[in-house]
Formats: structure tokens, C-alpha cells, sequence
């Protein structure tokens, strides 16, 4: 599974930085999210670079403007690099370079981190000048695109390719235990609820939310079973986090959640459903990860405040409906059990290999009780199904015609997939191909007077 390389896209304001992180992350259909725990201008996003998931973080314009503002973006992009594993300094090929850039520049190579040099806004220029008088800059290796039209972007990636961390070694991480983490908004109890799962003191456990900044990692045997427990930093809405630090304590969030098999969401009982949770959600399930949804704090609620808060969990997080809930109190204890079990059983499901034979048998259960509609005047054709691996899991269905298989039946088929194999807490991704045609390009030929197909025979 590997660690998640993260990349930050810098440079001094009005280059182009936003356009070429929508470039990256549209061009993936990604899930794009202004994340929380952020002050200003700062965007998240999950994209694919070469095959490699990345988490891509577009910062703001490094300036020596002295504004309160312009501080705290300032020292967000500061710790942004710090975090990175790569670093996309992008320069207006326009204007050229101006000495904000080479302040900029002196910077980054003080941090140490690789850097490739993004030329952008060549479109109707002279590349090879542009590029020529962007090397005083004295960066390599130097990628010259115009982000608005998507010029230049597979090159980019393929020069940012080989500068990203190594995979690390999936069959040793496997055997190191079923990997846990935990996330959520601060202060709903993840620390205290790791000290529960590991016996000891290993999180500061605090009410006052923000606590945790490093995720804290701890390893674990319960009832024969091997947890590699994270616990990350509380992730916040936008408009309360203030300090660059505890705002990039996310990125250690999302790599944390990228990194695991299976990821535990904390709710406060006592608050409810709020739109960051449901948003979290949306995180784990777009990054294909098992899903178990946690009330904490429920032994602070009386029984018409437990039917309430169970009723807009379903309401709220419907979307999520596949996920076990599981209402624990962390502080006491109560209901650890359940989440052990509820644990184990998602991470079997997410592990499960599905033969081919049974998921092309559930396909055509499937198709025979309920066939898929026609769009178009075409009626999608849907022949045969097999794995495409898992974490996240994959089923690949083969047939024709298959891009008119509507959102609505893409549904369906997962609903029904997950109920014949006991899919539960296991976000599903279909992958539609369309079989090959022997026959297609070849021209079809009918004798004339006679039914298509029908041979006539000349007499001698």
C-alpha cells in the first residue's frame, strides 16, 4: 500500500497555481474538497500522478506582503513544503522571472525538497525562449505548459513521476497487521479511544480540541489479532484553524487514511451528524478504504436522545449506508468489543478475493431480475465480471455498449454485489469495459432480393 507522496503546488501570487492543481485533479476525476484546518486559499486534493495516488495540496502566493492575511498564508505555504515530498514551483512565462522567484527559489533549496519548475502561461509564446530565459532561475527539471487548456500536463506528470518516494513494500506491510486509523473532528475522543484500544497512555488526551498534531502510532494484539493503530490530528472546519501547524497536521490525516485497510470514523453522540463528518466519509469511501462509523460519548445520552442521534445517522449518512455503527463510550470503555468485532469483519470483506465464476453468476442474477435500462435508444449488454483487486475493491464488468449504464443501475449492481457476498463496510468501484467485436469494421454483406443472410445460387 505504500506511504501517499504529497506534493504542494508554490509560487508567488496570480501564476497559475490554482489552474494547474484543477488540471491535475479534474483531468482524474478526483474528489476535490477545500478541506478544513486552513486559513486561506487552501485547497486538498486527491489525484493520480503516473499511476500513483497523491495528495496534492494548492497553497497560496508566497509574497512579502504584511498583512495578517498574507502571514498566515504565508506560514501555511511554509509548512506546506515542509510536509511535501515534492515541491511544483510554478513561474509565469509571460512576465518571466522577477525577483519575488528567486526569493522564492532561495528558499525551497534551503528545504532540501525536490523541485521540478513549471513554466506556466506559454500558450502563444515562443516555448523554447520562454524556457531559455526561465533557467536563470536555475532549477532542473524545467516543464513549460499553458494549465488553462491542459497543455503540457502528461509531460509534467511525467517528469514528476520518478521524483516521488518509492512504494514501500506491500508484502511486508501486510504482514505487519491489520492496519487501523482513526479520524474525525477534534475533540470527539480519538486519543482517548486509541489509549483504550493499546492499555496505556500513548495520545495526550485532552478536551481541548487540537490536541494531537503527529498521528501517533501504536502496535497492538487483541484476541489473536495484530492492529496497527493511528491515531491522526482532529480535522476542523476552515474558519477556526489559525495556525499553520495543526492545519498541515491534516495532510498527516489524509495520509494516515490513505495508508490504512481500515479507517474509523468518530462521532460525537452528543453533537450529532455535522456536514464535516459526512464529509469525512466522503473522504474514506472515495479512497476506497472499510468504513466503521463510531457514536462516541453515548453513554451521555437518555434513550430519546440515542433514537434521535441513530435516526440522523441514517438520514445524514445514508450514502454511507453500507458502513457498520457502532456506539461506544471511549472514556469508559463500553462498546470496545463491538468495534474490534465490527473491525475484524469489514477488513475480511475488504480482503475477500471474489472468484469470477460467483461474481459472473451475481452479474446475471442481477441482470435477469432487473435488466438495465436503455439509454439512447442503446441497451447496455453485460456479459461477465471478475476482480480488480482490493483496497479499494474492484469488480471489472465486460460488455457492450457499456458506457450507457446509468448512475442509478451502477447502484443497483453494487447493492446487489454487496448483499450476495456480505459486503458490508467495503466501498465498491465498477469498472465498465466494452468487449471487443471480432466482427467490427468488417462490411456486412446481403444479397440483393433475397433475406439478409440467405445464399443464392447461380445456374451454370
Amino acid at each position: 500500500m505504500g506511504t501517499v507522496p504529497v506534493v504542494a503546488i508554490v509560487g508567488r501570487p496570480n501564476v497559475g497555481k490554482s489552474t494547474l492543481f484543477n488540471a491535475f485533479t479534474r483531468s482524474r476525476d478526483a474528489l476535490v474538497v477545500d478541506l478544513p484546518g486552513v486559513t486561506r486559499d487552501r485547497i486538498y486534493g486527491r489525484c493520480e500522478i503516473a499511476g500513483r495516488t497523491v495528495i496534492l495540496i494548492d497553497t497560496g502566493g508566497l509574497s512579502d506582503a504584511t498583512g495578517r492575511l498574507e502571514s498566515l498564508a504565508r506560514r501555511q505555504t511554509e509548512a506546506a513544503i515542509e510536509e511535501a515530498d515534492l515541491v511544483l514551483f510554478v513561474s509565469d512565462g509571460r512576465s518571466g522571472p522577477l525577483a519575488e522567484d528567486h526569493e522564492i527559489v532561495s528558499r525551497l533549496r534551503q528545504q532540501g525538497k525536490s523541485i521540478v519548475h513549471v513554466v506556466n502561461k506559454t500558450d502563444g509564446l515562443d516555448e523554447q525562449a520562454a524556457l531559455a530565459e526561465a533557467s536563470e532561475l536555475g532549477l532542473s527539471p524545467v516543464v513549460a505548459i499553458a494549465a488553462s487548456h491542459r497543455r503540457g500536463i502528461d509531460s509534467l506528470a511525467a517528469e514528476t513521476a520518478p521524483l516521488l518516494p518509492a512504494l514501500a513494500d506491500d508484502t511486508q506491510d501486510s504482514a505487519e497487521g491489520l492496519k487501523l486509523a482513526f479520524i474525525g473532528r477534534p475533540n470527539v475522543g480519538k486519543s482517548t479511544l486509541l489509549n483504550r484500544f493499546v492499555g496505556e497512555e500513548r495520545a495526550v488526551a485532552s478536551e481541548v480540541p487540537g490536541t494531537t498534531r503527529d498521528p501517533v502510532h501504536a502496535r497492538v494484539e487483541r484476541d489473536g489479532e495484530v492492529f496497527q493503530l493511528v491515531d491522526t490530528a482532529g480535522i476542523r472546519r476552515r474558519r477556526a484553524t489559525h495556525e499553520a501547524v495543526e492545519a498541515f497536521s491534516v495532510i498527516k490525516a489524509l495520509k494516515a487514511m490513505e495508508s490504512a485497510e481500515v479507517v474509523v470514523l468518530l462521532l460525537d453522540a452528543t453533537e450529532g451528524v455535522t456536514d464535516q463528518d459526512a464529509r469525512l466519509a466522503g473522504h474514506v469511501i472515495e479512497a476506497g478504504r472499510a468504513l466503521v462509523i463510531v457514536l462516541n460519548k453515548w453513554d451521555g445520552l437518555d434513550d430519546a436522545s440515542r433514537r434521535r442521534c441513530l435516526i440522523e445517522v441514517g438520514e445524514r449518512m445514508n450514502f454511507a449506508a453500507f458502513a457498520p455503527v457502532v456506539t461506544l463510550s471511549a472514556l469508559h470503555g463500553s462498546g470496545l468489543g463491538e468495534l474490534i468485532d465490527a473491525v475484524c469483519h469489514v477488513h475480511r470483506s475488504a480482503s475477500m478475493e471474489l472468484p469470477t465464476p460467483q461474481l459472473t453468476r451475481a452479474l446475471r442474477h442481477a441482470v435477469e431480475s432487473h435488466p438495465p435500462p436503455s439509454s439512447r435508444r442503446f441497451t447496455p449488454k453485460l456479459r461477465y465480471a471478475h476482480s480488480g483487486g482490493t483496497f479499494p475493491t474492484r469488480i471489472i464488468i465486460h460488455g457492450n455498449r457499456t458506457g450507457h449504464v446509468d448512475a442509478s443501475y451502477r447502484r443497483y449492481l453494487i447493492n446487489s454485489f454487496r448483499r450476495q457476498f456480505e459486503l458490508a463496510g467495503v466501498p465498491l468501484k465498477l469498472i465498465f469495459k466494452d468487449t471487443e467485436n471480432p466482427y467490427a469494421g468488417r462490411r456486412q454483406r446481403s444479397p440483393a432480393g433475397g433475406r439478409r443472410g440467405r445464399t443464392v445460387r447461380r445456374k451454370r
